[in-house]
């Protein structure tokens, strides 16, 4: 069977869906968070909004405002991530979405996000939602680095309700890696196999780690590693092996056979040209929607244990499901989410978990 035809049968399939009435957050879809985001009025300082222009020979920076470094503007405008009634807005948005858990972005102990961390886990707590780690690939990141950065994060943050800790998993924190090939599988098995001379396993620092499949022959990383999973992580189909929707079925059976997660990630688009100038073979047009109906969708075929949406909030890639609004400046004309609303893919995404919910798993 095609994947078209598979998509197709999908589609006629969730349309028998009586209600799409908001229900309870759903555990299995989980959403990258960004919480990197500041403004001189909250932070004393601007950041990220202000992105640089990547291998800009000149170093051009965006001013912010109402000239920021992406294709898209936010309806919430220049933000703070720690603006208390952005974190509510947020949080309210993923509820409408019903997404259960956010993967926030993590940068090592007292970085900026670390510091968002706390009213973020206690809003999530207030709203039935959980929080799982991105792991990003700070300077210096190794088996060492990372084994005291689990030591933080589970002292300072495991035993909040609101860390993400399932059942069928040990009960154990969900930690994300990103680029974890950039690390060898050597040394990670020096943290996640039992033999390994500094091992988690057994001990109260054991999480499920999730590593980042890019290349196709990359199974024995995972398997020599000791991980407990992967995910693709990349919102631009076909940018990587890992992230082709059309390669799928392979890692949904490759991590059946082995008893791991694969954790297949979804968005809406990928547009960066703002920031990178040079990248437009990676844009994958929005399609007026239909780009992320193909991506879940696919990601549906598979019948994943988990499925991961890249993302909520990173506005640079435009990937972002958060609501953006039409706005032009002198300079440049920002894309939209037309012919919708601003709150289009997150009624999308709540669409796509009941057919989620309705395919069983």
């Amino acid at each position: 069977m095609t994947r078209f035809s598979t998509f197709g049968i999908f589609l006629l399939f969730s349309a028998t869906l009586v209600s799409l009435a908001a229900g309870q957050p759903e555990p299995r879809i989980h959403t990258f968070y960004y919480g990197w985001y500041a403004t001189e009025e909250v932070d004393g300082k601007l950041a990220h909004w202000n992105h640089q222009v990547m291998g800009d020979k000149d170093g051009r920076i965006f001013g912010g405002g109402e000239d920021i470094g992406a294709n898209f503007f936010p309806a919430l405008g220049n933000y703070s991530s720690n603006d208390p009634a952005v974190i509510e807005a947020h949080l309210e948005m993923m509820v409408q979405a019903e997404i259960g858990i956010l993967v926030a972005s993590w940068w090592g102990p007292d970085s900026f996000e670390d510091r968002g961390l706390p009213a973020l886990l206690d809003g999530a707590a207030r709203h039935g939602l959980q929080v799982a780690f991105h792991l990003e690939p700070f300077p210096g990141r190794d088996a060492d680095s990372t084994r005291e950065s689990l030591v933080y994060l589970v002292s300072r943050y495991g035993n909040h309700p609101a860390c993400y800790r399932p059942d069928r998993w040990g009960g154990r924190p969900v930690i994300y890696i990103y680029d974890s090939y950039l690390t060898p599988a050597r040394e990670w098995a020096k943290l996640l196999q039992p033999e390994g001379e500094i091992t988690i396993r057994d001990t109260e620092l054991d999480a499920v780690m999730i590593g980042l499949w890019v290349g196709k022959d990359e199974g024995d990383f995972f398997l020599d590693g000791g991980f407990d999973g992967y995910y693709t992580y990349f919102g631009s189909d076909g940018f990587t092996w890992g992230s082709t929707s059309a390669n799928w079925d392979e890692l949904k059976e490759f991590a059946a056979e082995h008893a791991m997660l694969f954790i297949p990630c979804v968005g809406p688009g990928y547009l960066d040209t703002r920031i990178r100038p040079w990248n437009a073979t990676t844009t994958r047009d929005r399609q007026e929607g239909r780009y992320y109906d193909k991506m879940f969708a696919s990601a549906l075929v598979c019948n994943p244990t988990w499925i991961g949406i890249t993302s909520f909030n990173e506005w640079h890639e435009g990937t972002q499901i958060e609501p953006a609004v039409p706005k032009s400046i002198s300079s440049f004309e920002y894309e939209d989410y037309s012919p919708f609303g601003p709150e289009h893919y997150l009624d999308r995404t709540r669409y796509w978990v009941n057919c989620f919910r309705t395919q069983g798993h």
